[in-house]
């Protein structure tokens, strides 16, 4: 394997293990199973990015691959944008029920980052498809 392959290793899967163990919900639950639930917080809010990176190196995405991602992003954005209200209708309340500390913080911004993540690729997404192209090309800066 070369440094390529191990994209999602080094950039991926490491600096969320790290971040779950330094911040992690501080609820009544064991220290193990708070660290896991945060690893999968941030986990997943990077985890579509070693696709991103391949599709970014083949330079064509064919169609298939480009609408799973898009309604991957759309489901995104939507989840978002629930926490956000979610926590605004409750006047913040809806953090406490997260735990203590960094943790109600880093799951907002965990959201956030997952849907800018993908909005960068649905606006090249959607211009592909008003410019009536079936299979789309993404500029070398994407990711």
């Amino acid at each position: 394997m070369d440094d390529k392959d191990n994209f999602a290793i080094h950039y991926v899967v490491g600096p969320c293990a790290v971040l779950a163990l330094l911040i992690h919900p501080s609820t009544s639950h064991h220290v193990v199973n708070r660290i896991f639930w945060a690893f999968c917080v941030y986990l997943e809010a990077v985890s579509v990015l070693p696709q991103l990176r391949v599709m970014q190196n083949t330079k064509i995405v064919e169609p298939f691959t480009a609408h799973y991602v898009f309604a991957l992003g759309i489901a995104r954005f939507l989840s978002c944008a629930h926490w956000v209200l979610q926590v605004l209708d409750s006047r913040g309340h809806l953090l406490v029920a997260l735990g203590y500390g960094l943790w109600p913080t880093m799951v907002l911004v965990s959201e956030i980052v997952q849907t800018f993540i993908l909005a960068d690729f649905c606006y090249y997404y959607i211009q592909s498809v008003f410019g009536g192209q079936l299979v789309l090309r993404l500029p070398s800066g994407v990711v």
